[in-house]
């Protein structure tokens, strides 16, 4: 039998193919079949794939076994599915039994023994063998025990248990138990003696959860056998499941361990637990329930005993009890209070359990709630479960997502119903027919809640006497007896166990009806209203400030002094009236959006809404009637009259009412200059204080304490008071009092002609004309704060990057200049220090003996950096970052074999020197000390000469070996040391030939290098022509004898001068005996090493200044070097480090490139040609890396494995990002190796031969798996396996690969129970064994975990397997960098310091866009990104105190977040974006967000414009259901002022500014098109002249800052000039614009404010899948169209109409400014949206041979017409697309307008009507009106409209019921509709005066109208979607289409005609690949070049 192989855990790759266990990669032996597929099960079955594997595994050697295996497997499947009702059950077992029947007559032949039965016992017999329990090898026991098993089950159906078959079954069994999967920690008897079970810390926790002494065990003695601990204990008390209780062992286990090791000072004993460990991890654990408790009053269940062991024993249990909760609960777990519920009540049936309290009923021990009814998931199903089920059936409610937030509860409704006492009404157990489970829609059952709720009360009230009896009965402790303060909750658990419940229950009965309770304390509703509820008081200071500044413009104030004035004073005070409305407004707000949460409101807070609204409403009155009749006092005003003393000298009544408004809005005000005070009010239960808060904001759990300290106050204050000033002094100088004269002129004059009918003619002060110029100047005003906040964000920004340090180290020259500072800062950054104070020292203590200017530093920590150094090199090198010449130029070798006494530089900073000194010398006029000094000034100059010399000298000493040419060597040496010491070099040589020996020199060192026997003799030539030229040219006196050499020495040295004279007649080196050269020299790998540097360093010349060429590598090499010079936290040892996880969820996105997908061409190119053009370097250093030549030597040497991991390493791919994420293993294990004490002997060996070390490596490995986890959550992991797909396979290679991999995933599992088949989940948690995935943990759930978003409940299933206390989130479109892994300790260090009044929750990190290059679209999206996540995140944390998590790579502190509801959350819609609400909560719940620059992590983003737009698309979305989340608006209301003001224009405040700037647009061209028509413009410009147009300049030409894209341009090129300098990041602002980038930002305007918009007013939020795909490919003109067609090219049409009458009919805008200001930009956004998706569609002009070939095939412009009228015409119905029909696409659409509300429907139809104004305006400027101004001209004009719809209708009519049998009638229909058309317009045209003019006007006029009745006939369409007007509506809509998408065709197809447009584009896509002279025309051009 062959031997059983098993893959090293520790090597990370295995032993041949991955995929063996598959068919696909099937082996073959002789004619045995390849095995059958073992992982493609149906679910139903799943449990029969242990057979088949085995099957699989003993095929070779056993065929009939495996055969009987396979049958065996075959009869399980049909006794788990016998009518294969299963989906794809009887597909399976046909393929299985075709196999059985192919392999029963194949396999018999083969088989060893004379029976079946024999031959089972053989083969089990030869694999027991390695099942010994003294086998070392734990993988081979493993699986060994796996194959034993399986053949026992099938030996035992055979033999229908046989003596011998009963006696194995036995053994198997008990070595079952020795060896069981695991995660992390073995803790199975057979784990024992590995190395992490070794560690002191991890023996400490073990054993403080075996101490199981005092407890009371279940009855069943066979289970209390199987209890070892105390997890196993809560386990059978509980009804927790295996798997669960498993999980959470090795958890705690982990958690106690770490925080024990880590405890300073430390422990006495490391054996024993810590009390220190136990308490901080209690407090971490229980600080939200602790005070959950305090807030709803109730006295906490955690009880501790007096005796100390079993203190200790009860904290664990406690522990234990709430991890095994978190982890059984599912989706329960984003309800954090409701697990604090149940824990509340589990912890205190757990003290009852542990004091053996008897029950008065039963008398029996107290038995749990969760364990009634039995069973080992009787925790899931009486606890669990039916909370879940409420989730599940509030989640359907919402119809994916499409109902009215207000129709069902969300995850946020369910928790909060846990922040009130009334939860506790819910009982222990859960009494299930309470309201809280009521899912159904609300009845009228408030009355006999009242009822229940009456009744309820007097029961308890005649019960009462029996409440202390039933304490003592349910054995409540002493303390908590005596204790007066006894909770409700205990209290009710007394009348529990009792049965006053029962009896409360049974009394009811009949009484009590369920009722939907609904939202809790928050109703989300669609409306812009959110906008001003969530940030009343930025609205109110806008309000308020813009009624000052009008009035001060109205006075036309000129100086501050003014403002004493009285009369401006009295006119000042009227924003007082403004203030109280506007709280009016608020508070009747208020009312209405909490309106359908009022069942679940106290009194307390109706009260409060109630006296709100009556307290606004009588300030409003008392303001009104106090400022109309002021009342003052007539002798007091007399005195001072005219003086603005006398307003408070003389005050009246209105004056003493603002006094009091004041003071009683004072407290807030002072309560901000003391944050620690107002935090102290907020938190604190004292009902003073309480009630005082009461008024200012309803008392909720989370939103309390948020203040910053005093310091953070003041900065950010600082901030925005900068802003808001210079906001205002612009406001008022540029934008308001330049208007205000206009004004007042326009106001006061009468206008008595209009060019329209005027319904109201005697309208005063010209209302609408003063509309029309102020609607968006007050639009602007609200708006450019924005703008204001991108200015000062640039300054700050920059100001605050500038002190932290950031490109200091910009390029490789200044990384080459700085080098030497490098060892120091990184052995004080990333080396664990003695203490804080060595922090920082020491910078610039390696290469001592190279440089003087360095001393202090010991040879070990330049090891370190030596070893770290290379390690970073080798890194790139793997990745084909930098050549293999690079990469030895990079390294920094350090040998203690070789010149120990001389350490080195790396050779990128001393090659280019070497050449620099022999130039410099050999042309030398001076003193020899005069060239030392100048070379000793250079220290890198003196170092390329010194270790040249050294070097050569101990090659030379190696290679030259006979005793005559030694001496000569020896004699050269000892005269150049001499003339150096003597300072008489340059008299005793001639340095004039130095180049000729140095040329010499490396001709010699070449040969050596290659060291081959056939260069002997040109070796030995050319050691000859080295000491002649220095014997014969270079030495001026001749061979002389120095004085320093020996008596012994001095006698041969005699004769050296001979010898040298006689060199030509006795040639040296010839000799062979004895040899005269050691040539080949020694294959010692110093040896070569030191031959290859001395190499590089004598060769590589100015090359070695360009190192590395790579602009990746250098920025990764420059940005390392800069952050060493950061301020970071001082690295801890591996050991003491926090230990952390890694999550990265995933779903279906792409793993890794196949052979065949790395090949297909998609528009001719495929990925292997793109990545080509794209990294040509990398692709070079790829080849070079395999030893091939080309892609065709790929091929033929098979490597085509290794092209497609290079090729999916440079995608936005699963396998890079585990790649990256495995970095940090390697980054621990080389810091751990780092760590371990100083021995010389360990670091000789080097790191290299220490991992091959198997003790030393098992050693690193445990210290590393302690602290570090990575998890991948494929949701969909078990779907792939189970239907074949390869994404399942790749995922299994990615696990054999990285060992300590682990994959969490669901399983969908079927199970038959009478006759049918119900689905079971479970989460499990699987890792590589053997190279297939095996098993670890199943935790069964209570139903689907996809209730709300995906990726969300992705990361929550995954969550309860990581470990560590803080976890880092990483998105599978991510990469990390070794550099960068090795700070990840530093990192973790912020967690334990305070920033601010706090400790971080979350670590923000910086991030690198890696996608930036492939394109223009990709660069412009990369900068907009990158000045995000770095200026703008920067200023966000400090000073703005506002970041929160945008996503990843941020960092969780764990422990605080799964307490506390997750990492994210999960309701459908309303967090869509669901990274950003995880900050939100932390920041909700007295969190802190910081930020960290001094890491950084690798992300992807979409590189085409579509996948850019469906990005931006969902994250306009997202910031719509933000507006309207909770979460918000609690932020918005809980923070001071200006944090409130940071939290708005930082979150929604971009995207509401960008609507509302598009909206000033808007209101200007709707404004000039009312006075433009109505004939107003003419009267104002004749009487007022321009005055009102040019004031309009500075407020309106600020929208082209958000349309030019200079929002994020300003902190962009900011960020740029930090780490680039100032010249790069102009030139990279002018490449950008020259590229368009104007053009992007435009059309990326156009999408945040249409999605934006229409979420807030409709709703149609949801997740858009980009795919991520790497490639740009051609888009078709269909497929744009259908994207674009509402969002922007209706948007742009309407513009472009507006624009065409405002210039036809308008007169202001000619020949002013502003025609090129306000004009222009507008003309340049209409183009944008409608042309922007084809000018960066690549191929998108591609059509230069159109005019030749209309039919060409392959013409980009003709296949899209094509398609596009395919499209069109295609009719729609149910199942088709709408990528095949416009009827789909069209019905799709509107699909948001289906679940709208009444309200949302309204206002679609109020805007729509704007689009009749066009008609209403521009039939009366017809010349066939003849100035006629009455009515019936407007009413003629409908008539029309009604014709040509009538005509349309005809026509269609026509089509349907003629067009397919009747062509002759139907084309006389069309026939007579033309003709009788064309009459109408002959007598128009000849009687009535029609002009071609008014053809055209009439367009302008009845296509925004037609377009208007769709908009409405839409929003109306449940009303006439089933009468025949229906089908009107849709051919008018395509009609309309058909032209939008005509006169969209039409451009493109001219442009592509012409050929430098083509040329031009894919210049403009081409991105950074012109700049790195990429051939990019071939790509873009579809050209594949790859072979």
């Amino acid at each position: 039998m062959d031997e059983i192989t098993v893959v090293e855990e520790d090597g990370g790759r295995s032993n041949g193919d991955s995929s063996s266990s598959r068919s696909s990669g099937a082996r073959t032996v002789g004619d045995v079949p390849e095995p059958f597929d073992s992982e493609a099960l149906p679910p139903t079955i799943i449990e029969i794939r242990p057979f088949l594997r085995v099957a699989n595994e003993i095929e070779h050697d056993y065929p009939r076994v495996a055969y009987l295996c396979r049958v065996h497997a075959l009869e399980r499947a049909h006794i788990m599915d016998p009518h294969s009702t299963g989906r794809k059950v009887r597909q399976f077992k046909t393929l299985l039994l075709q196999r059985l029947e192919r392999d029963e007559k194949a396999t018999e032949s083969k088989r060893k023994a004379n029976s079946e039965r024999r031959e089972l016992h053989k083969c089990y017999e030869d694999y027991s063998k390695y099942t010994q329990a003294k086998s070392a090898n734990r993988e081979l026991f493993t699986k060994a025990n796996e194959i034993t098993s399986v053949l026992l089950e099938v030996w035992t159906a055979i033999t229908s248990g046989a003596p011998e078959v009963l006696s194995a079954g036995k053994d198997v069994k008990g070595k079952a138990g020795l060896y069981v999967p695991y995660n992390i920690l073995p803790l199975d008897p057979g784990g024992a003696e590995q190395a992490i079970m070794q560690l002191l810390e991890i023996k400490a926790a073990v054993a403080a959860l075996h101490n199981i002494r005092g407890l009371h065990w279940p009855k069943d003695a066979d289970e209390r056998e199987n209890c070892r601990d105390l997890l196993d204990w809560l386990q059978f008390t509980f009804g927790f499941q295996k798997g669960n209780v498993a999980n959470q062992r090795e958890h705690l286990i982990l958690l106690l361990a770490n925080i024990h090791i880590r405890l300073n000072p430390k422990p006495k004993l490391l054996s024993k637990l810590d009390d220190r460990a136990l308490n901080e991890l209690m407090n971490k654990l229980f600080k939200n329930y602790l005070t959950w408790c305090k807030f709803l009053g109730r006295k906490n269940n955690l009880w501790l005993p007096t005796i100390h062991i079993e203190e200790l024993q009860y904290k664990i249990l406690y522990m234990g009890l709430y991890l095994l909760i978190w982890g059984e609960a599912a989706n329960l777990r984003l309800i954090p209070e409701c697990l604090c519920y149940m824990f509340h009540h589990m912890a205190y049936e757990l003290q009852g359990v542990l004091s053996g309290t008897i029950s008065l009923l039963t008398g029996e021990k107290v038995v749990p709630a969760s364990v009634h009814g039995g069973g080992p998931e009787a925790f899931l199903d009486n606890i669990v479960t039916p909370i879940y089920r409420v989730i599940y059936e509030e989640a359907q409610k919402s119809k994916n997502g499409t109902a009215r937030h207000s129709q069902w509860r969300n995850y946020d409704d369910l928790n909060e119903f846990f922040w009130s006492p009334d939860c506790f009404q819910l009982g222990w157990p859960m009494r299930t027919e309470t309201n809280f489970f009521f899912v159904s829609g609300p009845t009228g059952c408030d009355v006999t809640r009242k009822k229940w709720a009456l009744k309820k009360d007097k029961l308890l009230k005649e019960e009462a006497c029996h409440c202390e009896e039933a304490l003592e009965e349910v054995g409540v402790p002493a303390e908590l007896e005596m204790d007066k303060s006894l909770t409700e909750a205990h209290y009710q658990e007394g009348l529990k166990e009792v049965g006053v419940q029962g009896k409360i229950k049974t009394s009811m009965k009949g009484d009590y009806k369920s009722c939907w309770i609904g939202k809790t304390n928050f109703v989300e509703i669609r409306s812009f209203m959110h906008l001003f509820r969530s940030f009343y008081r930025m609205w109110t200071f806008f309000i308020l400030a813009l009624q000052a500044i009008l009035i001060m413009a109205w006075h036309d104030l000129r100086s501050p002094i003014q403002l004493f004035d009285e009369t401006l004073l009295e006119d000042m005070m009227s924003i007082f009236i403004t203030s109280a409305v506007i709280k009016l407004v608020q508070a009747v707000l208020d009312v209405i959006f909490t309106w359908k949460a009022r069942k679940n409101m106290k009194f307390s807070l109706r009260l409060r809404y109630f006296l709100k609204i009556a307290t606004a409403a009588i300030w409003v009155i008392i303001f009104s009637v106090y400022y109309a009749h002021p009342n003052k006092n007539s002798t007091c005003i007399a005195k001072l009259h005219g003086s603005w003393v006398s307003i408070w000298r003389c005050p009246s009544s209105y004056t003493s009412a603002v006094a009091i408004y004041l003071l009683v809005n004072a407290i807030r005000m002072v309560l901000f200059f003391f944050p620690a005070m107002s935090s102290y009010i907020e938190t604190s239960n004292w009902r003073a204080l309480t009630l005082l808060t009461w008024w200012g904001q309803p008392r909720l759990y989370v939103g309390r304490g948020l203040q910053e300290s005093m310091f953070s106050v003041v900065k950010y204050t600082f901030f925005w008071m900068l802003l808001l000033i210079s906001k205002l002094l612009f406001s008022y100088y540029f934008e308001i009092k330049p208007l205000m004269e206009p004004t007042k002129q326009i106001m006061e004059m009468s206008v008595s002609k209009y060019d329209w009918h005027e319904f109201f003619p005697k309208v005063k002060n010209n209302a609408g004309a003063i509309l029309a110029i102020w609607a968006p100047v007050i639009l602007v005003y609200f708006m450019d704060t924005q703008i204001w906040y991108a200015f000062f964000c640039t300054i700050f920004g920059g100001i605050c990057g500038a002190f932290r340090h950031l490109g200091e180290i910009r390029t490789m020259g200044a990384l080459r200049t700085r080098f030497q500072s490098l060892p120091g800062a990184f052995n004080a950054c990333l080396m664990p220090t003695t203490s804080n104070k060595d922090h920082k020292k020491n910078v610039g203590c390696f290469f001592l003996k190279c440089s003087p200017k360095v001393s202090g530093c010991s040879e070990n920590d330049g090891a370190k950096f030596a070893l770290v150094w290379n390690q970073i090199i080798s890194s790139l090198r793997s990745e084909d970052l930098i050549s293999n010449m690079e990469m030895d130029l990079l390294n920094v070798p350090y040998s203690l074999e070789l010149s120990s006494n001389l350490a080195h530089w790396p050779l990128f900073l001393i090659a280019p020197k070497f050449q620099a000194v022999v130039d410099l010398a050999k042309n030398f006029i001076g003193k020899d000390k005069e060239l030392y000094r100048k070379i000793r000034k250079d220290a890198y100059m003196f170092c390329a000469v010194k270790e040249s010399f050294e070097s050569l000298k101990c090659i030379l000493d190696i290679l030259v070996v006979g005793k005559r040419e030694r001496s000569i060597v020896y004699y050269i040496i000892h005269e150049v040391e001499a003339s150096i010491n003597r300072s008489s070099l340059l008299s005793d040589f001639k340095i004039s030939e130095l180049p000729l020996l140095c040329s010499t020199v490396v001709q010699l060192v070449d040969f050596l290098f290659e060291n081959k026997e056939s260069s002997r003799d040109t070796v030995i030539k050319l050691l000859q022509d080295v000491v002649e030229i220095v014997a014969r040219d270079m030495m001026v006196n001749g061979p002389s004898i120095g004085d320093s050499f020996s008596s012994s020495e001095s006698e041969l040295m005699h004769e050296v001068p001979t010898m040298l004279n006689g060199v030509i007649e006795a040639p040296l080196f010839l000799s062979m005996d004895p040899p005269a050269i050691c040539f080949p020299l020694p294959a010692v790998g110093s040896l070569k090493k030191q031959v290859k540097r001395l190499r590089l360093l004598l060769s590589v010349n100015e090359s070695a200044m360009d190192v590395p060429s790579n602009l990746e590598a250098r920025r990764r090499l420059s940005f390392f070097a800069t952050s060493l010079f950061m301020d970071m936290p001082t690295a801890p040892k591996v050991r003491n480090m926090l230990s952390f996880s890694v999550l990265t969820p995933y779903l279906m996105e792409e793993v890794m490139f196949s052979e065949d997908e790395l090949h297909s061409a998609q528009d001719g190119v495929s990925i292997a040609s793109y990545m080509q053009k794209i990294y040509p370097d990398e692709w070079k250093n790829f080849l070079e890396r395999i030893e091939c030549e080309n892609g065709e030597d790929i091929k033929e040497n098979n490597k085509q494995k290794e092209l497609c991991e290079w090729a999916t390493f440079r995608g936005q791919t699963l396998s890079r990002t585990v790649r990256g994420m495995m970095y940090y293993r390697k980054a621990l294990k080389l810091q751990a190796f780092l760590d371990m004490p100083k021995d010389e002997g360990l670091w000789a060996v080097g790191w290299e031969e220490v991992r091959s070390q198997r003790p030393l490596s098992a050693q690193l490995k445990a210290i590393t798996d302690m602290k570090f986890t990575y998890v991948v959550s494929c949701q969909m992991f078990g779907a792939h396996k189970s239907s074949g797909d390869r994404h399942a396979q790749d995922i299994v290679n990615l696990m054999i690969k990285y060992p300590s991999l682990r994959v969490a995933y669901i399983e969908e599992k079927e199970q038959i129970g009478n006759g049918k088949a119900h689905k079971v989940y479970s989460s499990i948690l699987v890792k590589a064994v053997n190279n297939l995935d095996k098993e670890i943990y199943r935790i069964k759930l209570p139903g689907p975990p996809n209730i709300g978003e995906g990726k969300p409940e992705n990361q929550n299933h995954a969550i309860i397997f990581t470990r560590g206390e803080a976890l880092q989130t990483i998105d599978m479109n991510q990469d990390n960098y070794l550099e960068e892994a090795l700070k990840m300790r530093n990192v973790l260090q912020e967690f334990l310091k305070h920033h601010g009044k706090r400790h971080p929750t979350i670590l923000g990190l910086r991030e690198h866009i890696f996608t930036g290059s492939f394109s223009s679209l990709a660069g412009f999206m990369s900068h907009q990104e990158t000045s995000f996540v770095t200026i703008g995140q920067r200023l966000l944390a400090d000073p703005l105190k506002v970041r929160f998590h945008y996503g990843h790579p941020d960092i969780f502190d764990r422990l605080f977040h799964i307490t506390r509801g997750g990492i994210s959350k999960a309701s459908k819609v309303i967090n869509l974006s669901e990274d950003i609400f995880a900050g939100f909560n932390s920041t909700l719940r007295q969190g802190n967000v910081t930020y960290h620059e001094y890491i950084q992590v690798g992300k992807g983003r979409d590189v085409g414009l579509n996948l850019i737009t469906k990005f931006e698309a969902k994250v306009a979305n997202g910031n719509g259901e933000q507006t309207l989340s909770r979460d918000l608006y609690r932020l918005g209301h809980h923070f001071d002022f200006f944090r409130m003001l940071s939290c708005y224009f930082t979150t929604i405040g971009f995207y509401s500014n960008s609507l509302i700037m598009v909206l000033a647009v808007y209101a200007f061209l709707y404004g000039q098109l009312y006075l433009v028509l109505s004939g107003l413009e003419k009267a104002i410009l004749e009487k007022v002249g321009r005055k009102h147009i040019e004031s309009l300049e500075s407020a309106l030409a600020s929208q082209s800052f958000i349309q030019f894209g200079l929002l994020t341009g300003l902190p962009m090129v900011m960020e740029i000039a930090l780490e680039r300098g100032f010249r790069a990041a102009l030139s990279k602002f002018i490449t950008m614009q020259l590229k368009l980038s104007s053009v992007f930002f435009t059309f990326s305007l156009g999408t945040k404010t249409h999605y934006y918009g229409r979420t807030l007013l409709h709703g149609g939020a949801k997740y858009r899948a980009t795919g991520r795909r790497f490639t740009v490919f051609h888009v078709s003109f269909a497929e744009n169209y259908r994207l674009y067609s509402r969002s922007h090219f209706v948007k742009g049409f309407e513009l472009i109409i507006l624009l065409i009458i405002y210039n036809m009919y308008g007169q202001s805008l000619k020949r002013s400014f502003i025609c090129m200001v306000v004009t222009y930009s507008i003309w340049f956004t209409v183009v944008t949206w409608l042309f922007a998706p084809f000018l960066f569609n690549p191929s998108g002009f591609k059509g230069q041979e159109i005019v030749e070939d209309w039919k060409a095939e392959g013409q980009k412009i003709v296949e899209d017409w094509k398609g596009w009228k395919k499209w069109i015409k295609n009719s729609g119905g149910i199942g088709v697309q709408q990528e095949k029909s416009w009827e789909s696409w069209w019905d799709a659409e509107q699909s948001h307008l289906k679940y709208s509300g009444l309200s949302g429907k309204i206002i679609e139809i109020i805007l729509s009507l704007r689009f009749f104004v066009y008609q209403y305006g521009l039939v009366y400027h017809l010349d066939i009106t003849h100035e006629e101004k009455s009515i019936l001209v407007y009413t003629l004009s409908w008539i029309v409209i009604a014709t040509l719809l009538i005509a349309i209708k005809a026509v269609n009519k026509g089509r349907q019921f003629l067009g397919a049998q009747f062509h002759f009638e139907y084309r006389l229909l069309k026939v007579c509709l033309f003709l009788g058309a064309s009459s109408i317009l002959l007598v128009l045209f000849s009687v009535y005066g029609l002009s071609l003019m008014d053809v055209f006007v009439c367009c302008l006029a009845f296509l925004p109208t037609g377009w208007g009745l769709l908009m409405i006939a839409q929003a109306v369409r449940p009303l006439i979607e089933d009468t025949r007007l229906w089908e009107s509506v849709q051919v008018l809509a395509q009609a309309y289409d058909y032209g939008m998408g005509f006169i969209l065709f039409i451009p493109v197809a001219i442009l592509a005609l012409i050929r430098d447009v083509s040329d031009l584009q894919k210049l403009l896509l081409s991105g950074q690949a012109v700049a790195c002279k990429v051939r990019i025309r071939p790509v873009l051009a579809g050209e594949d070049k790859y072979k």
